[in-house]
């Protein structure tokens, strides 16, 4: 402390030294010392750095003066709060000072010093804003000097901004100070005036908010002059910018008197209004709804307000300007263009409210095209490139608002006069708006025409298919040399590509000549990025002058040299950027597998540099991919002459901890040894070299074999059925080394999908090899030893009877099955005879389970039962005392059932009517037969006589009391419904009306199994008869309605056009069910406790869940206000219910931020309330741990919320 003390006195002895270098020198190492964390002052040395530090500010070196102000910001967490109350005294004094240097100097240490104070309500923050807040509010009011003015509301401003909430004893008189500046003879006054009150109005409260409000609308009703009228529209714009959701219930006061002053002759005046209006459509979405149209009218109107200057001329000339030079093209109208002109801004601003309005208004989508779009089209050709710049802004947000349409909608193209179709009649007057532009000499200009027509091209592929003619001169235009900047031919290549790649390539062809030259140019360019760019556009080109996928006449051969040559050079250079050697390499690799048999003579070249390549760590994923697309084109390329060397690169690649690069290498080789099997056996090489490169493979695949990585395991098992092809003779070593991997894989709880069945692919290329010792019995006989001889594994869960995890019992029956229908006529049957026996003799569970499953899939592709054996042993197994084994016998009742519909189906249904203790098992043996016999139109036929009859016998079981029966009923009545949906929905309809409540709840569950996210025939009929499903959301019955809810938000999610016509009707009642219903509370007494039931929570659960959803698909159909008041009610209910209220705000939050700032304050009280809760000290585990997830959601919901712009 002492060294510190005599460090810092000596600091200051030189500050007083007359030489002004060592005044700073030692300022400077002041700083130095102030910014350490470590150093601490005693009082004395307090008082005399902040004593020398105030006095060096009137230091007559400027240089010293701004280090001496800097010093203050660390100064203030260093010093006590007294000396901190002495600084900001001295600098407010100073700020009124009569010597302006001073002025200024002090003005910027009040702001360092409120920058650096803590931002939250510590007592030294309180006392010093208080400080500084009386001292500045009086230098405002003082109007003698506008200079400290100045100074004083900008550094209001800043205080406001960061500690509003800590003045509110100040508010009525900061108010009071700054309400008489709007009317000061300086601008600027005014400006910085209405910054200080948008920050005021933040955090003021409500009565002194109406103060303001009401002030404002007086003096404007007043109208005393222009110039005021002006300020006080801007205040209100500035207000609503940061308090919309305060400025909404004034509106219909506020706008009548806007719209008046649009109509007085005033540019600047016109401008504020319109202003003005974007912000309330951005910040006050709920209550502006019902002006929104008066405000597009006043829009449109003043969009083209243009008094100066004559557009019909230009539109008479455009036919001479055609004809003219590339160098009179498109010349600026700079000389129509007068400084006294402020029309512009009233056309910009109009520009930009129509964008605030498109882009949150999506539900008026279809207005929009029929009123605004027209309009804004027409006003393309603006000639103030600022003004065109945010007209074309405001069309490429009205192609945003389509995109969701498209994609959410798929019938939308079917719609006579959906949002697309209107964009379709409208598509040839953008064209012929954007052609003439795309000439254009300013680069703004061309470069907001194709962004416009990227966002067409994304929103509607293959819209500028007719167009194209027109484009192309544009195109060529802008990648010429004197008519662009790097920036504008990088966003003209970006351009050409996306047009390329979302168009058929043959409406090209008839351009392809003139495209080449400049595409080939682009690709030579010393700049890295344009070079990058048109490599992409070159790798296009070749899939569009040449598709491999459709039969093609074009010619394409004049352009090979040229493209091939340009990439080639590229694809040599090793000293450039690492992106342009990347797209250099997919670029020739594109080439080749498209234009390789143009391009024999050149291999020889081009290929060993694909070698280099492949050797270097930078480029080897990117050229693993270019040598797959080599190997999978159907030109069938030579590679033989370079297979010797990339395949133990390859290999070795199998090695490198680099999934990418190890899922792309084993695609590679995959193709390669599909499409170059002979290459590598055949004649021209020696047995040693085929052996070498196939041992390289196959030694470096045990390792990728496994559970942890599925994707990687399911390649290579399809690499080895691929080798096992070409070459027999190297399945003779897999048994060291792959085969217990996949014998361990195949144990594994995780094999499912395509890992299962690449598995079951291998297993039968293996056994077509005949390779010794690894033969059909052999094979089956290593599968089941976990499951016959138990005791040498240790695969199963401790607690469970059985030999393996349940999955692992179906993985190795599926690959049983698959091996032992293929051998059904020989070996095959006596298999199937020893699992019938094993089924029926063992006292093993895990060996009957086995057997029932195995037997169900190879009875699902083969009748096996010609004795009558195998039915009496699956039924008999329906009483065994293991549920796996009751299922899996109810699996594999239903599985043989397929493979003879006659004899079993009506075994089937006469048991689901005589056996009431079997019957829930009987019913899933129904569902597989139905599921089984729904995957095409041969095996519904197979199924449709005993339609009729199944129908009623589900129908019998509908009011089954046991939950589970009635849920696999429901999903039967569902599959069956959409094998004939035009006879059995009606039906399925009547029962709507049944008097059972239980009955009600079944139909409505099995209307959730027709729904699905996938075309079918039932959709058109649902459409027209889901609504009549869904009004059960009103029965009387609990359960029939959250079963509704079940079956809604099924709609909701999976085919949301299902419902979006019946929203207004659903809501009021899906809103409903989001309420605590007290009478469904009821107390259960549990020994000496009472325990709360709440009997409403399942459907509070599901009725929650439907809003949720209803975000993603419908958000353009609801009123995201009264949405916003039922979430706030699900914020204060069970744990369940607000976890899922977290996540509706996380998605509220990016969705609809300004409706949700408008409610902030009503949503952030529950949020509080969750964070400050404590759980009681004798709690248990689980009540501290949901508490803590609980907080954590709310956390991350408050953080959501904060990341809204102006959230502050």
């Amino acid at each position: 402390m002492a060294s510190v003390s005599y460090h810092i006195a000596n600091l200051l002895e030189k500050m007083t030294s007359s030489d002004k270098d060592f005044r700073f020198m030692a300022t400077n190492d002041l700083m130095a010392e102030l910014q350490k964390d470590s150093i601490k002052l005693d009082d004395e040395s307090e008082r005399k750095v902040v004593k020398m530090l105030l006095k060096l500010l009137e230091d007559k070196n400027g240089e010293v003066q701004n280090l001496a102000v800097k010093c203050l910001g660390p100064l203030v967490n260093k010093v006590k709060e007294f000396q901190v109350e002495t600084i900001v005294d001295t600098l407010c004094t100073n700020m009124i000072s009569d010597k302006e240097q001073l002025r200024d100097i002090s003005s910027i240490g009040l702001k360092t010093v409120i920058s650096e104070l803590p931002p939250a309500p510590t007592l030294l923050a309180t006392s010093i804003c208080k400080k500084i807040t009386g001292r500045l509010t009086a230098a405002i009011a003082k109007q003698e000097d506008v200079s400290v003015q100045l100074e004083a509301l900008d550094i209001l401003g800043d205080l406001l901004s960061r500690f509003g909430g800590l003045l509110i004893n100040f508010h009525p008189s900061i108010q009071h100070a700054l309400l008489p500046q709007l009317s000061s003879a300086r601008l600027a006054v005014r400006k910085r005036s209405i910054i200080a009150l948008g920050y005021l109005v933040m955090s003021c409260n409500n009565s002194l908010f109406i103060d303001l409000i009401e002030f404002l609308l007086t003096e404007l009703s007043k109208n005393s002059s222009t110039s005021t009228t002006r300020t006080y529209i801007q205040c209100i714009g500035a207000i609503s910018r940061q308090a919309g959701h305060r400025v909404g219930e004034h509106l219909d006061k506020i706008i009548p008197l806007i719209v008046k002053f649009c109509r007085i002759e005033d540019d600047e005046l016109r401008e504020y209004c319109i202003q003005a209006f974007e912000s309330f459509v951005r910040r006050c979405p709920k209550e502006i709804s019902g002006y929104i149209n008066s405000i597009v009218d006043i829009c449109l109107e003043y969009i083209c307000y243009d008094p100066n200057y004559n557009y019909d001329e230009e539109d008479d000339d455009e036919g001479m300007e055609a004809n003219g030079d590339d160098d009179d093209e498109g010349e600026s109208d700079d000389e129509y263009s007068d400084d006294d002109d402020m029309s512009w801004k009233v056309r910009r601003a109009s520009a930009k409210c129509l964008d605030a309005i498109i882009s949150t208004r999506h539900e008026m989508l279809m207005d929009f095209y029929r009123t605004v779009s027209p309009a804004i089209i027409a006003r393309f050709k603006e000639r103030e490139e600022n003004v065109k710049a945010d007209i074309f802004h405001a069309y490429i947000s009205l192609l945003r608002q389509t995109r969701p349409t498209v994609s959410a909608d798929p019938d939308a193209m079917e719609q006579g006069e959906g949002p697309v179709n209107l964009l379709q009649v409208q598509i040839p007057s953008i064209v012929r708006a954007v052609h003439k532009q795309l000439r254009e000499k300013s680069i703004k200009t061309r470069q907001g025409c194709f962004s416009l027509l990227t966002e067409l091209i994304q929103v509607l592929p293959g819209a500028l298919a007719d167009h194209i003619s027109v484009l192309i001169p544009g195109i060529i235009f802008s990648l010429g040399d004197k008519n662009s900047s790097s920036n504008m031919k990088i966003d003209t290549l970006a351009f050409l590509n996306c047009l390329l790649s979302n168009h058929q390539p043959f409406v090209f062809h008839p351009h392809v000549p003139i495209i080449v030259k400049p595409i080939v140019s682009a690709v030579g360019d010393q700049f890295y990025k344009i070079t990058s760019e048109a490599l992409l556009v070159t790798q296009q080109l070749v899939k569009v002058i040449r598709p491999l996928d459709v039969v093609c006449s074009f010619d394409f051969t004049p352009y090979v040299q040229a493209l091939y040559q340009s990439t080639l050079f590229r694809l040599r250079a090793a000293d450039i950027d690492q992106e342009v050697k990347e797209r250099a390499i997919a670029c020739m690799g594109q080439i080749i597998s498209n234009l390789g048999d143009s391009l024999q003579s050149e291999l020889s070249t081009c290929l060993p540099i694909f070698l280099e390549r492949l050797r270097n760590e930078i480029t080897r994923l990117t050229t693993v991919k270019s040598l797959t697309l080599i190997a999978a084109s159907p030109l069938k390329i030579d590679l033989r002459p370079v297979l010797g060397e990339a395949i133990p690169i390859l290999a070795s690649f199998l090695r490198k901890n680099h999934r990418a690069l190890k899922l792309s290498t084993l695609t590679c080789l995959d193709v390669l040894v599909r499409n170059y099997g002979a290459s590598l056996t055949g004649a021209m090489m020696t047995d040693i070299v085929k052996e070498a490169m196939i041992s390289d493979i196959m030694k470096e695949l045990p390792p990728l074999i496994n559970e942890t990585d599925l994707h990687i395991s399911q390649l290579t098992m399809n690499l080895l059925t691929s080798l096992s092809q070409i070459d027999r003779a190297s399945m003779n070593h897999i048994q060291t080394g792959i085969l217990p991997q996949i014998m361990e894989l195949i144990r594994s709880p995780l094999l499912q999908g395509g890992a299962l069945n690449s598995m079951l692919e291998f297993f039968q290329a293996l056994v077509a090899t005949a390779t010794p010792r690894l033969g059909f019995k052999e094979l089956l006989e290593m599968m089941t030893k976990p499951i016959y001889e138990p005791q040498q594994f240790s695969s199963s869960p401790s607690h469970s009877s059985l030999a393996l995890h349940k999955q692992a019992f179906y993985s190795i029956s599926r690959c049983f099955a698959v091996l032992t229908v293929g051998q059904i006529s020989g070996a095959g049957q006596a298999i199937v005879e020893k699992l019938i026996y094993d089924v029926k003799k063992s006292g093993q569970d895990s060996i009957k389970l086995f057997g029932l499953l195995t037997l169900g899939e190879i009875g699902k592709k083969v009748d096996i039962d010609s004795s009558g054996e195998l039915l009496k042993v699956i039924v008999g197994s329906f009483s065994s005392h293991n549920e796996e084994v009751k299922s899996a016998a109810s699996y594999a009742l239903g599985n043989v059932s397929v493979g003879n519909l006659p004899k079993y189906l009506p075994f089937v249904l006469n048991e689901i009517e005589t056996q009431p203790k079997r019957q829930y098992l009987l019913l899933h043996s129904l569902k597989e037969i139905i599921s089984c016999e729904s995957v095409s139109a041969s095996t519904i036929s197979h199924i449709q006589p005993y339609i009729e009859n199944i129908w009623t016998i589900l129908f019998h079981h509908a009011e089954c009391a046991e939950e589970g029966t009635r849920n696999v009923v429901a999903e039967c009545l569902g599959k069956l419904t959409l094998l004939a949906p035009i006879e059995l929905l009606p039906k399925l309809k009547e029962n709507l009306s049944s008097p059972s409540a239980l009955t009600r709840s079944t139909v409505v569950t099995a209307v959730k199994f027709t729904i699905s996210d996938q075309p079918q025939a039932i959709d058109s009929l649902l459409r027209g008869s889901i609504g009549d499903f869904l009004h059960t959301i009103q029965d009387p019955d609990l359960n029939v309605r959250r079963v509704a809810l079940v079956a809604f938000n099924s709609a909701a999610h999976n085919k949301p056009s299902l419902i979006r016509d019946l929203l207004n009707k659903i809501l009021p009642h899906l809103y409903e069910e989001t309420k605590v219903r007290k009478e469904l509370i009821r107390e259960v007494e549990m020994g000496p406790f009472k325990h709360t039931v709440d009997d409403g929570l399942d459907i509070r659960k599901a009725a929650f869940e439907c809003m949720y959803t209803l975000l993603d698909s419908c958000l353009d159909r609801i009123d995201i206000f009264d949405f916003l008041n039922h979430v706030e009610d699900g914020l204060k209910d069970h744990y369940d219910i607000k976890m899922l209220t977290y996540l509706m705000l996380v998605r509220l939050s990016h969705l609809c931020p300004s409706a949700v700032l408008q409610r902030v304050d009503r949503l952030l009280d529950p949020l509080r309330s969750t964070c400050t809760t404590k759980v009681k000290a004798n709690s248990v585990k689980q009540e501290f741990e949901k508490q803590e997830e609980l907080k954590r959601s709310a956390m991350r919901a408050v953080a959501s919320l904060l990341a809204i712009p102006d959230a502050g």
